[in-house]
């Protein structure tokens, strides 16, 4: 049984969801205080600082505070908005790296473009 768990916990797709967990962690925060500390004060000085987690309406004697059911939807559509942008330019970087790493990779052989010339030259005499 000991064997069985080494096996299962030293594998490499433990080890990375490990990690993602770790860094998926570290990102809430960012994406968190994004939203926090920039992307919410700017809403808010642009619609004069409307505040509809303070919404309630009372029936029968019973307090439904709909306004805080409404903030947390505007709270996960800041927060999702802000990691699909987050998200957008990192893969936008990393397109930009791929096509670097495209161009690098090609080298051509000098026996390879002798070739090509003779190929074409050989091309050209059966036309002429």
């Amino acid at each position: 049984m000991w064997k069985e768990f080494k096996e299962f916990a030293f594998k490499g797709n433990v080890f990375d969801l490990a990690i993602a967990v770790v860094i998926g962690a570290a990102f809430s925060k960012i994406v968190t205080s994004l939203v926090e500390n920039i992307i919410t004060p700017i809403i808010g000085a642009v619609t004069g600082k409307i505040d509809v987690s303070k919404l309630h309406q009372e029936i029968g004697g019973v307090n439904i505070t709909y306004g805080l059911f409404l903030q947390s939807i505007i709270d996960f559509l800041l927060v999702a908005f802000s990691i699909f942008f987050v998200i957008r330019l990192l893969l936008k970087f990393k397109r930009k790296e791929e096509v670097k790493e495209e161009e690098e990779e090609v080298v051509v052989d000098k026996t390879e473009v002798l070739l090509e010339e003779i190929r074409d030259l050989l091309k050209e005499e059966r036309r002429a």
